[in-house]
């Protein structure tokens, strides 16, 4: 099996992490709801036991020993509050009776380590590595370990594909990016010289975001810009796939 293997029509991969079998998920974004209704006016129903049992029934039904989040679990910038906290609390309770849990730092995930790093293990910034694979949100520049791995997976970028049909009418949809990393960008962003990068041609994979209400780097249209520091330059190629696997080829061309 690949190291990191997409489940078909899901917003989630398994990953060859070390000893363990991982389900990888990306942005989260508990408690999303709050925010769209004081930052924008938006009044939506609260998703919250959807998203939890949707990641509990991914977890039972792979078998996995272990849930890699790739930051930004919560929505709320600073320390989580009211619904955001409620939200965060149960998932976290239900995901810790069954796995550890492990948290990619995001840039959302300021107070999360303090108020759960007895349940749950919250990597640096910069991410960490589980074998082969190295993790990490996506919103800085991953540590040295990090690229020595095989297969990086980041989230942050919430890639989605704008699809146009031939008569005008268009629709969004969440997608992967995967391509090879480029060396010599890692190794200007890090300040090294890229012959001390332990380099090993690894691919990257751009997580759809598992919070289908959080929106999206439209990854296909001009003008788009991608949010991580070391995106597109990192990129040698990427190639978008749709979540029920269907390859769309070069990104910028779909």
């Amino acid at each position: 099996m690949p190291a990191v293997e997409p489940l078909p029509g899901e917003p989630a991969a398994i990953a060859d992490a070390g000893s363990e079998r991982a389900l990888v998920v990306a942005d989260v974004h508990c408690g999303i709801e709050r925010a769209l209704r004081y930052e924008r006016g938006v009044e939506l129903e609260s998703n919250a036991d959807v998203r939890r049992e949707r990641l509990l029934s991914l977890l039972d039904r792979t078998g996995a020993e272990r849930l890699v989040v790739l930051g930004d679990l919560g929505h709320r910038i600073g320390d989580p509050k009211g619904d955001e906290f409620d939200e965060l609390e149960t998932l976290v309770d239900a995901v810790t009776d069954r796995v550890p849990f492990t948290l990619a730092k995001g840039n959302h995930d300021g107070g999360i380590a303090e108020m759960f790093g007895d349940r749950i293990e919250v990597t640096p910034a910069d991410g960490a590595r589980f074998g082969d694979v190295g993790v990490l949100h996506g919103h800085t520049w991953p540590s040295e370990d990090v690229l020595a791995a095989d297969v990086v997976c980041i989230g942050h970028e919430h890639p989605a594909v704008k699809l146009t049909d031939s008569v005008g009418g268009s629709r969004v949809e969440r997608a992967w990016l995967r391509g090879r990393l480029d060396r010599d960008t890692f190794a200007e962003g890090l300040g090294v010289d890229a012959t001390e990068l332990d380099w090993h041609d690894p691919e990257l994979v751009v997580f759809p975001a598992f919070n289908e209400r959080s929106g999206g780097t439209w990854i296909n249209v001009e003008g788009q810009g991608f949010l991580s520091p070391f995106l597109p330059a990192g990129l040698v190629d990427g190639e978008a796939y749709l979540l029920d696997g269907t390859r769309l080829g070069d990104y910028r061309r779909v």
